[in-house]
């Protein structure tokens, strides 16, 4: 039987490649020339895309290759594709939700660690041989213990960064476009409040909120004009949620004294203003770079592929209603 012809954007895991290759038959395209023509060239005669949120796929692409079965994203947010324009050309959309939660408030936490106590700023200096013996006034950073944490956003990744901050003991405040239960705050340790008065409140504000045309440079000048000026600022969730340049004044103005990021507006690129400040520690979008973790996220990815290639509803598809 032959087997249906797939476009593969970038290499997975090994344990993903095994059983996308015992299924499917794979084109991988050049990792270092991943570009909008090359998807659309390697999809003329492919039955699914399976792509990273690296990969734009706009309504342009997907218009030229309406004949596709489903485009199987390896992440869990998916505002990469162009899902209206796929809805309307009835190809599933899908993700890989759930699997990197824990991975993700674990170095959501990493980085609070690290902005607070200045670990990065700190080890570059020994590096650098600039390091002549202990100073009482030598890289005094902030306390975590017994401070307060804004979360922004408080869905699987916002509740697993609070469970974390219980063994801080860390006030936890919080906002969501919706608020949890009484019972389920109660078991977290949070208290809700509106974003205005979280901003004020937190020494540590750490987002998750998912992005949107809402949230789009949803913490900007007015809002780190309401933070306190010890406050730090910790982002893994999307780069555009933050106004990267709202975000460089306030560092320069000291309206805030740090922040810690895994995530950029215009990835790869990065704000030349960031890179050039001690009190920022940067990642290059490693939240969940684990083994074990993108190893599911890939095995997920494929899962859903395959199942969408036979004729089944994905276990995940983010547009279910060209199923009803």
């Amino acid at each position: 039987m032959t087997k249906p012809k797939i476009l593969l954007t970038r290499e997975l895991p090994p344990k993903a490649m095994e059983l996308l290759n015992d299924r499917v038959s794979a084109e991988l395209l050049n990792s270092d020339n991943v570009t909008k023509e090359s998807i659309m060239e390697g999809l003329k005669d492919k039955q699914a895309l399976l792509c990273l949120l690296t990969e734009n796929i706009d309504a342009e692409i997907l218009a030229a290759s309406a004949h596709i079965k489903v485009v199987a994203n390896v992440a869990v947010g998916f505002n990469n594709i162009d899902v209206t324009k796929a809805t309307e050309l009835k190809i599933p959309v899908t993700n890989t939700p759930g699997v990197l939660t824990e991975t993700s408030a674990d170095l959501a936490f990493a980085l609070l660690m690290a902005s607070a106590r200045r670990i990065t700023e700190s080890e570059r200096y020994l590096r650098d041989g600039k390091w002549h013996g202990w100073g009482i006034l030598q890289f005094l950073g902030t306390d975590v213990y017994n401070s307060t944490l804004g979360i922004v956003g408080m869905g699987r990744i916002g509740k697993a960064v609070a469970r974390r901050a219980q063994g801080f003991n860390m006030r936890v405040v919080y906002w969501n476009r919706t608020r949890l239960a009484e019972e389920e705050e109660r078991a977290l340790g949070v208290t809700y409040g509106p974003l205005e008065e979280v901003l004020r409140r937190s020494d540590f504000i750490s987002v998750h909120t998912a992005y949107n045309r809402e949230t789009h440079h949803f913490i900007g000048a007015e809002e780190f004009m309401l933070m306190k000026n010890t406050a730090h600022i910790i982002n893994t969730a999307r780069g555009p949620i933050i106004d990267e340049n709202a975000l460089v004044e306030a560092l320069k103005n000291k309206e805030i004294a740090g922040a810690g990021l895994d995530v950029f507006e215009e990835e790869p690129k990065v704000h030349p203003g960031l890179l050039e400040m001690d009190n920022v520690v940067l990642l290059p979008h490693i939240g969940s770079a684990t083994i074990a973790t993108r190893t599911k996220m890939a095995t997920m990815a494929v899962e859903n592929l395959v199942a969408a290639l036979e004729g089944k509803t994905p276990p995940n598809v983010v547009n279910p209603v060209i199923y009803d």
